[in-house]
């Protein structure tokens, strides 16, 4: 798992080799699927070079979760995530994170220290 420090916020991709990265990214769309309590909008999952997704900002490997969770065999990990490339999913800005996304991927359980219950 790629941390990003994006102004703000961090903002988590999942590395899959040769230099990229799959990961959630804004496309502006809006969207009324979710209750009146939750800011929501419509993310599309890309693969896209690591470069390209951190630009000028600091990044680094962050797996933290591996000394209490196992990981996926990479191969499925992998697998799953290149599923998603070019879908596009419902985001709740107060529930989901791009850290869930990718923590999900990587151990079959949507993990993130910023959102409560996870």
């Amino acid at each position: 798992l790629i941390e990003i420090f994006w102004p703000l916020y961090q903002h988590w991709a999942l590395y899959v080799g040769d230099g990229y990265v799959i990961h959630t990214t804004d496309d502006g769309d809006h969207s009324d699927s979710c209750s009146t309590t939750s800011i929501c909008t419509t993310v599309t999952v890309k693969k896209q070079r690591l470069k390209d997704v951190v630009g000028n900002h600091k990044w680094h490997v962050n797996n933290k979760y591996d000394h209490s969770h196992t990981p996926r065999p990479v191969e499925e990990v992998i697998q799953n995530a290149e599923y998603w490339i070019d879908k596009e999913v419902t985001y709740d800005v107060l529930k989901s994170t791009s850290q869930l996304f990718v923590t999900e991927l990587r151990y079959g359980k949507a993990l993130c220290d910023q959102v409560s219950g996870t």
